[in-house]
């Protein structure tokens, strides 16, 4: 069961005495003062310098209008407007235009943008999918399946694919990128199409005939900011044909903006599954492990053991195998890598399988399929409240 914990709040500046200049929160006149003010959430050094994410309250009609109605007021420009998994906008403002916006009667909160990153660490195949269509060691060197997938569109919320691998057979396109560089949601990085590899590849993927759509939000770097995961997350809340399952094999320190873009993407039908991340630290500090609709992965080695670099805990919903994990890469090639992101596409695939194979559930109803037919009690390692429970697809 997931726990949560509230991000850590900037101070909220209720005395007058603040200095407007120096304090994005602070009070600057009588008006503001008999206003409640939106809360502000900082993200210390991960944090981008001046970047901030306006999130409005739930009854804001028209949030793309009021977007631009309210950075043309405080004498900016829009980066990403959000309209559908969350209402708000992302820009660059002052310290003022923050103060003032805290006390704009649409405004429910304000987050401070920060870096996102792919949660991966390099490794030296395909031992993955093998593992998940058996109870318990040894494994048996191949992978069976009667699902492969067809008709699921999967989209890779990550650095984009590199969409002429010939292991995706066609079935692989570029549908938004928020980064902006030229690249149109192609694969500088490798990160994303190894993902989209181990969803749905002919050789390395678990559904082998599921649609993979590249959400680009982060750069060749492998790197990107919370405002362009909300975008991806956005463009896919507005345009994902069902039946669907999204993949989030990235993460950053905790974001409500980020959390509520996730869950209202599942409440709206897509499954989606998300890494647990690599810092070894409990899984409810970082976004978007610590989403409630989210089904959030750990990573397991080929011994059954937690990985020592996987996040752990309550927020947490299961283990999939993400260590040394073999699948597709830049230049038509292949890579072996690790992490949680590596684990997570795992549980993707088999959310694919059961779509294809019962229709097209919520993601609480494959959610608790993939809880209750988990393997459980065999990782070696597992920390404190980590539900110890490792990805079996059963019959798929």
């Amino acid at each position: 069961m997931k726990r949560f914990i509230a991000p850590t709040l900037a101070a909220l500046a209720l005395a007058a005495c603040a200095d407007s200049s120096s304090n994005p929160l602070a009070v600057t006149s009588p008006e503001q003062l008999r206003a409640p003010q939106a809360p502000y959430y900082s993200k210390g050094s991960a944090g981008v310098d001046g970047d901030y994410i306006v999130v409005f309250k739930d009854d804001v009609i028209d949030p793309l209008s009021k977007a631009e109605e309210k950075a043309l007021k405080h004498g900016t420009k829009v980066k990403f407007k959000y309209d559908k998994a969350i209402k708000g906008f992302a820009a660059t403002l002052s310290a003022g235009a923050v103060a003032e916006l805290q006390a704009d009667p649409d405004v429910a909160y304000i987050e401070q943008d920060q870096v996102v990153n792919a949660s991966t660490t390099q490794s030296g195949a395909t031992w993955g999918i093998d593992r998940i269509d058996q109870r318990s060691l040894p494994r048996s060197g191949t992978y069976n399946y009667t699902s492969t997938g067809t008709g699921v569109r999967a989209y890779i919320i990550d650095t984009g694919i590199q969409t002429s691998h010939s292991q995706f057979g066609g079935r692989a396109s570029a549908v938004y990128d928020a980064i902006g560089d030229g690249q149109n949601g192609q694969d500088c990085n490798g990160h994303g199409t190894h993902v989209a590899g181990t969803v749905g590849s002919a050789t390395y993927g678990v559904a082998k005939n599921a649609y993979l759509r590249a959400v680009r939000v982060l750069n060749c770097a492998g790197s990107g900011t919370s405002s362009q995961v909300l975008a991806g997350i956005n463009w896919v809340a507005s345009n994902h044909i069902k039946p669907a399952v999204a993949n989030m094999s990235l993460g950053g320190g905790y974001s409500s903006a980020e959390n509520s873009a996730v869950n209202t993407l599942a409440s709206n039908g897509v499954f989606i599954a998300v890494a647990a991340g690599n810092e070894n630290q409990d899984a409810c500090n970082v976004s978007p492990a610590s989403a409630a609709n989210a089904t959030t992965v750990a990573a397991s080695t080929s011994t059954d053991a937690r990985a020592t670099y996987s996040n752990y805990g309550g927020c947490t919903d299961l283990y999939g195998p993400g260590s040394s994990i073999t699948s597709t890469w830049l230049n038509g090639g292949t890579n072996t890598i690790s992490g949680t992101s590596m684990a997570t596409p795992h549980v993707t695939g088999v959310g694919a399988l059961y779509k294809a194979t019962y229709g097209d559930a919520s993601y609480s109803t494959i959610r608790s399929w993939l809880t209750s037919n988990a393997t459980a009690g065999v990782i070696t390692g597992n920390v404190g409240s980590t539900p110890n429970r490792l990805l079996y697809k059963a019959g798929l």
